[in-house]
């Protein structure tokens, strides 16, 4: 198989999708694999380091695209990227159909075959791609949101430990997922004021079970919700639904509650976003202000520390690259459930239930025609 690997091309995305030893084990294993130039020196890897682990240096994403069976990328197609989409091509990402038609439609439509990190569920039910940079970002959330409390980042000029004989900042995490529960160990570690809520008491047992004593939990309903809103400096978005749009969780009404220059992180805003008011940020401008209170919605965060977050997601992704290019997809009467459960799209079928009912659109199951 010809496997094809991009330069991203999303807005101060660093990330590459295969490390040069990948490219040596895809070669062992007999498949070829085009490199566009560059792609891998926002990570720290130059084309030199892929040419001598035998991969080929092509000099546009046209050629990767025009020649690749496999094409494994960071994130989603992007527009200037579509037209280069080829009926029957595997396109092995992120993608998160649910919070964008147009791309479900557009891959729809182009024929090929959309295989998903996110919503791939190893054997014990996780998603093993998606829980590395989830861990990223959840670490991330609290280092972003420490700089934009400060007052210069037109915050409420707090500092998450506070000093002695000051009260630390009050954070508050919604979801104690693999998000959640990253965020709140960097922030116990700030010593920081921490609250988790979430809806599993299970999950909130475990937590609280392994978080230092100034990490709390609580169960999420509106009640206490708003109670923490009125109470928070700090308020990291981190629910999901595996391959759904996110629940919004913070209303428009309950941002009138909160401090001014408080700040929000919504981690969920690749899923739509899980307050009323996100919409999609980049790095270059990463941030906005609803009704004196500051909204964090960079799509992408893990890309800021792109040579971290590359070895995180090669580290998990890579043996399924292998899989698919070893001829894991080529028939869907005999696929492992994993690969399953990440294909999302197949030649004009839209076969992910949970991106089908997101837009009111056909859900077809992955069996053989």
């Amino acid at each position: 198989m010809i496997i094809g690997i991009p330069r991203e091309i999303k807005s101060d995305e660093y990330r590459v999708s295969l490390l040069p030893v990948g490219v040596e084990e895809l070669r062992r294993r007999g498949h070829q694999v085009l490199v566009q130039r560059g792609a891998g020196v926002g990570s720290g890897f130059p084309d030199e380091q892929y040419a001598t682990s035998g991969a080929e240096i092509v000099s546009s994403a046209e050629e990767v695209f025009s020649q690749a069976d496999m094409i494994v990328k960071v994130k989603e197609p992007l527009p200037p990227e579509w037209p280069m989409l080829r009926p029957g091509q595997i396109v092995f990402t992120y993608y998160h159909l649910a919070s964008n038609l147009q791309l479900t439609q557009t891959l729809l439509d182009s024929g090929i075959i959309a295989v998903a990190y996110e919503t791939l569920e190893g054997p014990d039910g996780r998603l093993p791609l998606l829980t590395p940079m989830s861990e990223v970002a959840g670490r991330m959330s609290i280092q972003e949101g420490a700089k934009y409390l400060e007052r210069p980042q037109e915050g409420r000029g707090i500092l998450l430990g506070g000093v002695p004989g000051v009260q630390p900042a009050h954070i508050v995490i919604l979801g104690g997922g693999v998000v959640g529960k990253n965020a709140a160990q960097i922030a116990a570690g700030f010593q920081a004021d921490v609250f988790i809520l979430d809806i599993n008491v299970d999950r909130l047992r475990y937590l609280e079970d392994i978080m230092p004593a100034n990490v709390n939990t609580l169960f999420s309903d509106r009640h206490n919700l708003q109670q923490q809103l009125e109470r928070a400096d700090l308020v990291i978005g981190a629910v999901l639904i595996p391959g759904a749009k996110a629940p919004q969780l913070v209303t428009a009404d309950d941002l009138k509650r909160m401090k001014q220059g408080a700040v929000m992180i919504d981690v969920a805003i690749d899923q739509g976003g899980c307050f009323e008011t996100s919409h999609p940020t980049t790095h270059a401008k990463p941030t906005y202000i609803v009704d004196e209170v500051v909204h964090y919605c960079v799509a992408n965060m893990p890309g800021a520390v792109g040579r971290t977050s590359t070895y995180a997601l090669c580290n998990v992704t890579f043996p399924y690259v292998c899989q698919i290019a070893d001829g894991a997809l080529q028939n869907p009467d005999r696929m492992s459930r994993e690969m399953q459960t990440a294909v999302n799209i197949w030649e004009g079928r839209l076969t992910n239930e949970a991106v089908a009912d997101a837009f009111g659109l056909m859900h077809q199951e992955l069996v053989a025609v």
